[in-house]
């Protein structure tokens, strides 16, 4: 550590060196006390709080089952692709509180979150969520 002389004393005080500025993090961000490694997704007025811990696959969104929650195939497949591009399905158990905005649109806000999620738990799976599209945000609004 730096030692730096504060301005109102004579004593040294310790102080953290800066880190260096090279567009990525110093510390890759770890789980927080549960287990859980975070990500947040929206579209739309939808918006999805994601958690997700290494387990074998359960899969909630508002405490109920994917099937239960999402009738459409095509949103079921949607929230489901970043998981299969970094081909992890039965890796994860992952949690999903999504609130506002219809449907296909919370489907959206989810699937961005899941990468987002997956992003944070590793950086190996970055290549393959950026490849699929699953990190950028769809901005479009009515």
């Amino acid at each position: 550590m730096a030692k730096a002389k504060s301005a109102n004393s004579d004593n040294d005080v310790e102080m953290p060196a800066a880190p260096e500025v090279s567009g990525k993090p110093a510390v890759k961000q770890t789980a927080d006390k549960g287990g859980y490694w975070w990500g947040m997704g929206r579209r739309k007025s939808s918006v999805a709080r994601v958690r997700i811990k290494p387990g074998e696959g359960k899969l909630l969104i508002n405490k109920r089952k994917l099937d239960d929650y999402f009738a459409r195939t095509q949103d079921r497949k949607s929230v489901l692709a970043p998981l299969k591009a970094v081909e992890a399905e039965n890796s994860f158990d992952v949690f999903i509180n999504v609130r506002g905005g219809g449907t296909t649109g919370q489907a959206g806000a989810s699937m961005l979150g899941i990468a987002r999620a997956l992003k944070n738990y590793s950086d190996q799976y970055v290549q393959s969520l950026r490849n699929g599209g699953y990190l950028t945000r769809d901005g479009r609004m009515v």
